[in-house]
């Protein structure tokens, strides 16, 4: 018989090489939720810039302090919160860009928040700098046209954290 939930949890230090780790964790949940591959490809995208996010902006680069990703996985969806204890921000004030603009003058960077809100069907924020700043990003298994995104129901009702520890050496 079918869970109603699962819980997956991955706490690693804020290191860009980590991020590799971060989007394999979260695109297999997605695999074996039953997401197809482009939507596995659009939840990896997202948590990615969300986790790239963190270690540019929110911890400025300082690889001691930790990302969690959480992965929730109910009946209707697939949520993943991304929580840090870095510098905040207003989510509020970062324009939608002109894209056409944006590809014009061929500038790099800038679009995570952009895409995370385009790739995901819910965004939102709750930011307490310093505190715990937190992005859910949520996908439902129905899309919006009524169509599955879901070939069956997998539910393995369970809570699971992984951590990866410090390296002593600093690498």
């Amino acid at each position: 018989m079918a869970q109603e939930s699962a819980v997956y949890q991955l706490k690693l230090p804020s290191r860009t090489e980590n991020l590799e780790i971060i989007r394999e964790f979260v695109a297999r949940i997605a695999q074996k939720a039953g997401f197809d591959e482009e939507d596995v490809a659009k939840i990896e995208l997202a948590v990615d810039e969300a986790c790239t996010n963190v270690v540019k902006h929110a911890y400025e680069g300082g690889s001691d302090k930790p990302i969690d990703v959480v992965v929730k996985l109910d009946y209707s969806k697939l949520t993943v919160i991304v929580t840090d204890q870095g510098k905040g921000f207003n989510p509020e004030s970062v324009e939608v860009p002109d894209i056409k603009e944006y590809l014009a003058e061929l500038r790099v960077g800038g679009l995570g928040i952009y895409l995370i809100r385009t790739l995901m069907d819910e965004v939102k924020y709750d930011i307490r700098p310093g505190v715990r700043n937190q992005v859910k990003m949520v996908k439902y298994f129905v899309g919006e046209g009524g169509e599955t995104r879901r070939s069956e129901e997998v539910f393995i009702g369970t809570t699971r954290k992984v951590s990866v520890p410090k390296n002593e050496s600093g690498s």
